[in-house]
């Protein structure tokens, strides 16, 4: 099922939660809002799911105004953090309990209760937990069944509000590629959202990056991550180091140094550059290739990379990241002087905050 969000406002009291948000998300698609805490994101996916009204705007589902519809009419799965399960009832009963809640009418038979649910517990892994409680399982294993009890009554939409936002890191890792996989073999329209960046930009086909209630820029993770629309997205997404100067003549000039930018960035008084800390090179101060001359002040190597921390000439601090061959092969060590060298600079005016 397609879904077109168009125009949608919501207020609470003086507060503007959502300012004008239009999105198409097509049938099959799964899609991430991602955002800091408090823009926006999981008062959209409650609109969306009939939990909420908006003030102005449309939600179509398929085509069909669904904007006024109950939350039992709309056909979506719901998904919350904290799993929401029932405490009394078996992972079984848990799983079935949408089903055997439907009007006389739309209810399936017993035996085919069973059938669905036995499905739904091999889909997500945990057919041998069937008779358990919820107290008696893990974290990961409790969000899978709400998972599998969302997709009981077969939605034509799922929507998980930050669903692996209460767990550790490495079974939030698991459970997202776990996430990835299911959503390829049942190609439900699915929404998720998060304030993970990684988790965004590794399970979804989308990215729907969201500020103060609007939407700052949709695409593919690439799309998003190599190629942001503005300041706040460039800084949202992973690590960046900031640079702040004018541009002229296709160069970035800042208080100590000149970096080339290119001549496709319009001059300006008033910019400010973006570099992750993976887009150095980083070369022997008495390199011939020149670069922004830095100081190593630390230097953690653990696994392939080592994160190094690096101090300008004017105080400012910056970080590179680098195959920790690379840096010990160089002989390069805390209290060196170095060249950074920025392969990409992403550069924005600062006073529109606009590329």
């Amino acid at each position: 099922m397609s879904i077109a969000i168009r125009n949608i406002d919501k207020h609470f009291g003086a507060f503007h939660a959502l300012n004008d948000v239009s999105i198409d998300i097509p049938s099959g698609e799964l899609v991430a809002l991602l955002g800091p805490s408090g823009c926006g994101k999981t008062t959209l996916l409650r609109i969306i799911a009939g939990l909420e009204f908006a003030d102005q705007g449309q939600i179509l589902l398929e085509g069909d105004d669904a904007s006024g519809r109950h939350v039992r009419d709309r056909e979506v799965g719901f998904v919350f953090q904290h799993y929401a399960l029932f405490r009394h009832m078996t992972v079984f009963d848990n799983v079935a309990f949408g089903l055997r809640v439907k009007p006389r009418k739309f209810r399936p038979s017993e035996a085919e209760i069973r059938k669905r649910v036995t499905r739904l517990l091999d889909l997500v892994q945990l057919g041998w937990l069937a008779d358990r409680f919820p107290s008696q399982l893990s974290g990961g294993q409790r969000q899978r069944i709400a998972l599998a009890r969302a997709l009981a009554v077969e939605p034509k939409v799922l929507l998980l509000d930050e669903p692996f936002g209460a767990l550790d890191a490495k079974v939030r890792k698991e459970l997202r590629r776990w996430l990835r996989q299911l959503h390829d073999e049942i190609h439900v329209t699915s929404v998720f959202v998060t304030h993970d960046q990684e988790e965004a930009l590794e399970v979804s086909d989308r990215v729907v990056l969201m500020n103060k209630g609007r939407v700052e820029q949709i695409g593919t993770p690439s799309e998003v991550y190599d190629h942001p629309a503005n300041p706040f997205v460039a800084s949202f997404l992973g690590s960046v180091n900031l640079f702040h100067g004018r541009v002229e003549g296709g160069n970035l000039h800042l208080d100590d140094h000149v970096i080339e930018v290119g001549g496709h960035h319009a001059e300006t008084e008033q910019a400010i550059g973006f570099v992750r800390p993976h887009e150095f090179d980083l070369l022997p101060a008495n390199s011939t290739a020149g670069g922004l001359p830095a100081k190593i002040v630390r230097v953690i190597a653990i696994g392939p990379m080592a994160q190094v921390e690096l101090q300008r000439q004017n105080g400012e601090l910056l970080e590179v990241s680098v195959l920790r061959d690379i840096l010990f092969g160089l002989g390069l060590k805390e209290g060196d002087h170095v060249s950074l060298l920025p392969r990409t600079i992403r550069v924005f005016e600062k006073e529109r905050a606009a590329a």
